[in-house]
């Protein structure tokens, strides 16, 4: 009790990230620590499990005891009044960083251009310059199918949010469908597109069960919305001047589309009215992302919740009926956010359901950014560029937090691990690091790959880490 005294009280205030306090404020010993707060934090919100939880104060994070925190900022803190320690709930499940190398899975005959993993992590696709799609099976880590049926270059593949189809666009401006467990191609190919693909979006699962709907963009300009199921062109959305890059299908009702013209544009996909164009960016828009993209691409499927669904044996009701409630606990309460990256070596943050105006103007990279991507819980976005950096920053301000040094060339792709502490880069100096998102710093260096790494993904379950390039080769990485 003594040593209490001596430590000091303050007047402490729980807090959510959305601002709401937590109970009355109450009077705190200096000598609390983390574990502490987190058994306090968990009493009083009444969680029938223990939640991890980070804390802050202000900008500054709690690391060990709130006495090394008073030590720094005794001088500014005025002790009678209520201290506000806000509460960031963490990822029950932790991912733990792949530390080797499982196998390396020859078979293409060109550069792997992309790869991707399945929503329920099960199974991994790759599209290469040898024209053909690739699926694989990740428990053997052997080949499983090989889809023939394009006549050029694989540019882009996007797994249905069900994971029934593999939608893959090439650079003769054909899309083809592909049945994942049989290989075999659905239907005719897409066509209608002039230029070659550049991009593939399925609408999200809670929208719509079924999942017929695909949107792509091409070097033509144009953005198409198509119903898969009868093959069909529905709707073209022609307004951008050049080449469109990148689109977004988000979980509004709204598709976003970045340009070689330097803006976006955001579209009703109901009725494929456009609401608004957002300008800023001195050049290409290269690379774009939401912050529902993870909770998106993942469905119904909830790592956390591994055997909680079987795809195979679920109907389109309750895949959608589960994906809406992720959806919604995701976003809790929050806007759609998103991010964009340029060739004029800077990044913007949008709200851009509501207004034309970003919300930070996003500086630092001192080359064109490849990559961005928003991590898992929201909290973070991090950004690969051609200056041989990653960099992370705060995912609702937009404010810079750190840069990951250790590539010795340009950084063409990220992905994050499910639980947001870990984030893998390729490089074109042909290794992929795992760097620590918490700790800011380099974790494994994985050299392997003989030449430039194109792709990388991460599992949803975050199990395995598959990347692909120049060499041919596909690898997969595990813990």
């Amino acid at each position: 009790m003594a040593d209490e005294e001596e430590c000091g009280h303050i007047l402490a205030q729980f807090r959510s990230e959305d601002g709401e306090d937590s109970g009355a404020p109450f009077d705190l010993p200096l000598s609390v620590t983390t574990e502490h707060l987190q058994a306090v934090c968990n009493q009083l919100l009444e969680n029938e499990e223990p939640v991890p939880y980070t804390f802050f104060i202000g900008e500054d994070e709690i690391k060990g005891s709130l006495n090394d925190w008073f030590g720094k900022q005794k001088d500014k803190v005025n002790t009678e009044k209520a201290i506000n320690i806000v509460y960031q709930p963490q990822a029950v499940f932790r991912v733990r960083p792949v530390t080797r190398c499982t196998s390396s899975m020859p078979g293409h005959t060109e550069a792997v251009i992309s790869v991707a993993f399945s929503p329920d992590g099960r199974h991994l696709a790759s599209g290469s310059g040898d024209t053909t799609v690739r699926f694989w099976d990740i428990f053997t880590e052997t080949p499983h199918h090989t889809c023939k049926g394009h006549s050029h270059w694989i540019l882009y593949m996007a797994w249905s949010p069900d994971g029934k189809v593999v939608a893959s666009g090439c650079k003769n401006s054909e899309i083809r469908l592909w049945n994942p467990l049989t290989g075999q191609q659905i239907g005719r190919p897409l066509t209608g597109h002039r230029k070659w693909i550049t991009c593939l979006a399925w609408q999200p699962l809670h929208k719509d069960g079924s999942c017929r709907y695909l949107a792509s963009s091409s070097k033509d300009g144009d953005v198409r919305i198509w119903n898969t199921s009868v093959g069909q062109c529905e709707k073209v959305l022609s307004s951008h001047t050049q080449n469109v890059t990148c689109i977004r299908w988000g979980g509004e009702g709204l598709l976003y589309s970045a340009s070689q013209d330097r803006t976006i544009k955001v579209w009703r996909t109901e009725d494929g009215t456009q609401c608004r164009t957002l300008q800023g960016h001195g050049h290409w828009v290269n690379t774009m992302a939401l912050n529902t993209d993870y909770v998106i691409r993942t469905g119904a499927y909830d790592p956390g919740k591994p055997h909680a669904i079987s795809p195979g044996e679920a109907t389109a009701e309750q895949l959608t009926e589960l994906a809406t409630e992720r959806y919604i606990k995701a976003k809790s309460g929050n806007k759609e956010l998103m991010v964009s990256g340029s060739d004029d070596f800077t990044l913007f943050l949008w709200d851009p359901a509501e207004s034309k105006k970003p919300i930070a103007r996003m500086t630092g990279h001192q080359q064109l950014i490849n990559d961005v991507r928003f991590s898992p819980d929201t909290r973070y976005i991090a950004s690969a560029s051609f200056d041989k950096s990653v960099k992370l920053w705060d995912g609702k301000t937009g404010k810079f937090i750190a840069t990951l040094r250790g590539h010795v060339n340009a950084v063409y792709q990220i992905a994050w691990s499910a639980d947001s502490r870990l984030l893998c880069s390729g490089s074109k100096d042909s290794t992929l690091k795992v760097w620590d998102a918490k700790q800011r710093g380099l974790l494994m260096d994985l050299p392997g790959h003989s030449d430039e790494v194109f792709a990388v993904d991460w599992s949803p379950d975050g199990e395995r880490v598959a990347s692909g390039g120049k060499d041919r080769v596909l690898k997969v990485w595990r813990t």
